[in-house]
């Protein structure tokens, strides 16, 4: 009987020995260490970073949020930031809201 399934046929060896469980699975391992390196470590390491931020943040910084409102700080409580976005207007938000320190010429010094 003739088959075409490559399970089916007999080992290349023919010796009947089963191949190197790590050869075999060193493809695999080797994705893992490039997903490891390319997309989770630096993930991780950014994220530290704005944690570290947040942990410093003081009255009469500048800030932008997420929804890209810039204001400067006038209150910190808890996980709570007062930011002050115009002479009249005062607006509450989450620390973990804010994205990144603003420098005085405008642009993001903290993303």
């Amino acid at each position: 009987m003739l088959t075409f399934w490559p399970a089916m046929a007999p080992p290349a060896g023919g010796d009947g020995s089963s191949p190197n469980p790590f050869v075999t699975f060193l493809p695999f391992i080797l994705m893992i260490v490039v997903v490891w390196f390319l997309l989770i470590r630096p993930q991780r390491k950014k994220q530290k970073d704005h944690q570290a931020m947040l942990t410093q943040l003081a009255k009469g910084d500048r800030v932008v949020t997420n929804a890209g409102i810039i204001g400067t700080i006038v209150g910190i409580k808890d996980n709570i930031v007062v930011l002050k976005v115009s002479e009249e207007t005062k607006m509450e938000f989450l620390k973990s809201a804010v994205a990144g320190k603003v420098d005085m010429t405008g642009g993001s010094a903290g993303s």
